[in-house]
């Protein structure tokens, strides 16, 4: 049995089995914590140490909690590239680093600007109290253009909110929730227009699904979005597959922008080859209309100069570089941007969440037992390998997903802060900081899975149809 153990670890890649280690660690923790017979505890540290072994004879490199190996990555094309420069578009996000992707890096790489003290200083001033959370925390962190926004609201311009959601399964997750929480703090605070567009159309092009069920999606999806408290005399949810078909104004901007970007420069910005339905090579376009307010004559009264802004993920920046580079050639405003950082898997920030892996995140169709069993089984731990090496040299923050998911959904700085120092300096234990978790997510799921309960498929429909909102234009 233990030959077939061996071999069994040999097969594994390096990522595997430091997956393997970091499971064996978690689970000598729990049976000490448990305090389980000696027996059992001593055969896991076996366990633990051999794991150990057989990473370091085929990494190279000891064990390090929250440190991958170093390896090489796939990109794209095909090409392979040090993992250290993180793979970041629409549909990829790939990094080999346990705290993340790095976000100082990718500001420069996409030639947007940090959101720093002076910008978010900026806005307290603006709308006169305290900036959101992920204002002050980085989880908004890049813009592109936002001084312009405040220019115009400063001197009473109107501006407009745009922001949405590729439909690609029935069940939004928590990670979901990062834009439209944050759009709907923008929306209050600004008092303006939102249009929320859903990518059905995207989803047909790109998944193997009916165009019947990408419909059933957006619909599905939205009653998660207007759950999290949208007021429908502001806001607009529009279905590409819907709307696509009934304005004018939007398909005319959809036609000018498709003029203005040539086939080349979508393989570029994309990374399309020759063998992608012509669906894929069009659809950005599709993203791009909403960025102008004629694409929307009943709400904007067919004026075309009021600017957008779009608070996005930044994995959604190629499509509005693109936006933006046509925009003064369409005789339109450029979209104005504020991205964010990207959630993490449960497993950790170099994981990507899937929708097919109901063990990636927490899905807001959880019960309140499947969110204590992903926190407790699946989210990677920053602790040490034993609570005697955890007391004395302290959790690491930086890639512990229990403290990271608290980042986005614990209000209170002062609680962040000192569940930060106690886990970093070794009094507070791993499983006492997904308790933390546990305790903040359960609620906050239930809370929004009961304003769910209450959005009829009436209430969809008032949301979805194009009409006047409450502004004059």
């Amino acid at each position: 049995m233990a030959d077939k153990a061996n071999c069994d670890l040999k097969s594994l890649s390096p990522l595997q089995l430091f997956e393997k280690v970091t499971e064996q660690g978690e689970k000598v923790r729990a049976l000490k914590a448990g305090k389980a017979p000696k027996d059992e505890i001593d055969a896991a540290v076996r366990m633990l140490l051999s794991l150990k072994l057989s990473y370091k004879t085929t990494t190279g490199q000891d064990y390090q909690a929250g440190l991958p190996p170093k390896d090489l990555v796939l990109i794209n094309n095909g090409t392979t590239k040090e993992e250290d420069e993180d793979l970041v578009d629409p549909w990829n996000v790939q990094t080999s680093n346990a705290k993340g992707v790095d976000y100082d890096k990718l500001i420069v790489r996409f030639g947007s600007s940090k959101i720093d003290t002076d910008l978010i200083n900026r806005i307290e001033r603006a709308i006169g109290q305290k900036p959101h959370h992920f204002l002050r925390r980085g989880i908004f962190f890049s813009h592109r253009d936002m001084d312009q926004v405040l220019d115009a609201y400063e001197n009473k311009k109107p501006f407009y909110l745009y922001t949405g959601r590729g439909p690609s399964s029935q069940a939004m997750h928590v990670g979901h929730l990062i834009p439209f929480m944050f759009t709907k703090w923008l929306q209050e605070v600004f008092d303006v227009p939102l249009v929320i567009q859903l990518t059905d159309d995207e989803k047909y092009l790109w998944k193997d699904m009916t165009i019947e069920k990408a419909y059933e999606y957006a619909k599905e999806n939205a009653k998660d979005i207007i759950a999290c408290g949208f007021d429908v005399n502001k806001t607009f949810i529009f279905s590409d597959l819907d709307y696509l078909g009934t304005s004018a104004g939007f398909y005319r901007n959809i036609v000018k922008v498709q003029k203005h970007v040539t086939f080349n420069q979508v393989k570029g910005i994309f990374g399309f080859t020759d063998s992608d339905c012509i669906g894929k090579i069009s659809f950005p376009a599709i993203q791009a209309a909403p960025s102008f307010s004629s694409s929307f004559p009943q709400i904007f009264n067919g004026k075309e100069n009021i600017q957008c802004l779009i608070p996005c993920a930044i994995d959604q920046d190629p499509y509005f570089r693109m936006t933006r580079d046509v925009a003064p050639r369409i005789g339109q405003p450029k979209p104005a941007l504020l991205h964010s950082v990207f959630f993490p898997a449960l497993q950790g920030a170099q994981t990507k969440m899937s929708a097919s892996d109901p063990n990636s995140s927490i899905f807001l169709t959880d019960t309140p037992k499947q969110i204590k069993t992903k926190i407790n089984k699946h989210a990677f731990s920053g602790g040490r390998d034993t609570i005697e090496e955890h007391r004395k040299y302290g959790g690491n923050c930086d890639v512990d997903v229990s403290f990271m998911y608290l980042t986005f959904f614990l209000e209170d700085d002062d609680r962040l802060q000192q569940l930060k120092q106690a886990y970093t300096s070794g009094e507070l234990l791993t499983g006492e900081l997904k308790k933390v978790l546990i305790e903040t997510m359960q609620p906050l799921v239930a809370a929004h899975q009961e304003r769910r309960k209450q959005v009829t498929d009436e209430i969809v429909k008032q949301f979805m149809t194009p009409r006047k909102l409450a502004f004059e234009f």
